[in-house]
């Protein structure tokens, strides 16, 4: 089977079609999706699709979009949310200098309180980065060089240096539909790097679908494609990047436990 690392299933754009989606990521062989948390204020809704089904997990967090908005003095909010069996992970959290707010300052704040969160709990973070690597992988190492803890680059965009720093630190690379974008050659290149026991798979949906699907609202179902390309990519059969993503995921996320 497939895992979908990283979604957004408490979205409105899902509440209209009830279990639909998930119904359909299991005929697609997707047995399994971790619901992102991307704030504290909605968190309760992303928990409530978690209980709801025995394969879905969450996460807690905030987004990086959310830093003015959702500021944190210490890690006891996140680690408190955390203690639920259906929280596997921290976030998502990190670094996003796309645009001009909210400010870098903010952004920093938090990212680094919600690592302080994942060295606490000892479940992995999530990392959301992009426009902004050097910050990124400067407060990683400074954070690691205190405490170990475990993680994923969610969504990886970045470039070879990035990639490097994450593997170096023991963290693990995600890749999503971006990769089977026409004008990702260069992404393409950074993931034929990746050794095969660090890699995941994702959808970020409602956002960015894979090709066939690329301007439609993206599902789990689709993750069937981002693996297919990884396939593709390793010179290796789907079968096998579904073995090897699947292990790596729960090698990763320990407290995901199917029943």
């Amino acid at each position: 089977m497939l895992v979908d690392s990283h979604c957004h299933l408490e979205y409105d754009s899902y509440a209209a079609e009830g279990d639909a989606p998930i119904e359909r990521a299991r005929a697609a062989g997707v047995g399994a999706c971790v619901t992102i948390g991307t704030k504290l204020s909605t968190f309760p809704k992303t928990l409530a699709v978690a209980e709801r089904y025995d394969n879905v997990w969450c996460s807690v967090g905030s987004h990086p979009d959310a830093a003015d908005e959702e500021s944190f003095t210490d890690a006891s909010q996140l680690i408190a949310h955390a203690q639920h069996p259906k929280v596997i992970g921290i976030g998502e959290t990190g670094l996003d200098y796309h645009y001009e707010t909210p400010s870098q300052a903010a952004q920093a704040t938090n990212f680094l309180v919600h690592i302080d969160a994942a060295q606490e709990t000892r479940l992995p973070l999530i990392v959301h980065t992009r426009d902004a690597e050097d910050d990124t992988i400067a407060m990683l190492e400074e954070k690691m060089k205190r405490a170990p803890f475990t993680g994923v680059l969610h969504c990886f965009t970045g470039t070879a240096k990035l990639a490097e720093a994450g593997l170096r630190l023991g963290l693990y690379i995600s890749a999503s539909g971006i990769i089977t974008f026409k004008n990702a050659e260069p992404l393409r290149d950074v993931f034929r790097e990746v050794p095969m026991d660090r890699l995941l798979v994702e959808t970020d949906s409602p956002y960015l679908a894979p090709i066939p699907y690329r301007g439609k609202r993206n599902e789990p179902s689709f993750v069937t494609h981002t693996a297919a390309m990884l396939a593709e990519l390793k010179g290796v059969s789907p079968d096998e990047i579904a073995l090897r993503t699947t292990d790596n995921f729960f090698r990763l996320f320990l407290k995901a436990v199917l029943t």
